[in-house]
């Protein structure tokens, strides 16, 4: 299968020592392309000196909720200026996070509507976290409807998050929660249309069935796809074909 990655976090500090040996991995398994997700500018400066040195990866530019609470004055200046290097072709992550709540509310508002704007103004997609924040990530996909493109990812929320994303004409992306049994909203993972579905594994995180409990790694996207492919009712081979087009097209990618 050709598999597309379009979410993971190559820059963490788990895959420091052995980061050929998990590309290698990768690459047996399928994937051949990859989006490192930058969490602060200081992350989007290594994820883009790593989109450079491994083929088929490029990166975001982004502040992470969780990074919102004390942002430097010039932090968005800094994505700006990062969101010009070819290897950047999204900005994010960015979004609300009401579950850990690392961030006031305000202040992760604050910094989403910012880069939402900047997003717009330097004309890239935006990849938005959203975790039981769903009534105001819904209301501020709604008001950018049109002026900017994203996907929604690891996505876990409810339906009117879901409806105001394919509304708005973004894309949906699923992690490895869709093989763990309890998945809250499988209609939602059959409701996306099929050019409007992604996957993603958000390594180091969610590692999925047989994997659970593991540190995540890209080559593990093969069990994401195959379980959404029997949610669907489709081929595993046919969703990764897919999904590997949805993602160079949402990331203006040509691979």
């Amino acid at each position: 299968m050709k598999l597309f990655d379009s979410h993971l976090h190559l820059t963490d500090g788990t895959f420091r020592d052995e980061l050929p040996e998990v590309l290698e991995r990768a690459r047996l398994a399928g994937v051949q392309g990859m989006v490192t997700i930058a969490s602060d500018p200081d992350d989007a400066v290594r994820a883009i000196d790593l989109a450079r040195k491994v083929p088929s990866a490029w990166c975001s530019v982004g502040l992470h909720p969780h990074a919102a609470e004390k942002p430097n004055d010039t932090w968005l200046e800094r994505i700006r200026m990062l969101a010009a290097e070819p290897e950047a072709v999204a900005i994010g992550e960015t979004g609300l996070d009401f579950h850990y709540e690392n961030a006031p509310r305000a202040q992760q508002m604050e910094c989403f509507e910012a880069q939402l704007e900047l997003a717009t103004t330097v004309g890239l997609p935006v990849v938005v976290h959203s975790r039981e924040a769903d009534a105001d990530t819904a209301r501020l996909v709604r008001r950018n409807s049109g002026r900017v493109a994203g996907v929604l990812h690891c996505f876990t929320g409810g339906p009117d998050l879901l409806d105001a994303a394919l509304d708005a004409g973004w894309y949906v992306s699923f992690s490895g929660i869709v093989t763990f049994g309890k998945l809250e909203g499988v209609d939602s993972a059959r409701r996306v249309p099929a050019d409007r579905l992604l996957i993603e594994t958000d390594s180091p995180y969610l590692a999925p069935v047989p994997k659970r409990g593991r540190r995540n790694e890209p080559a593990f996207l093969a069990h994401t796809c195959a379980a959404m492919a029997a949610l669907r009712g489709t081929a595993s081979e046919e969703l990764a074909e897919q999904t590997f087009a949805n993602a160079a097209r949402f990331y203006g990618l040509e691979v």
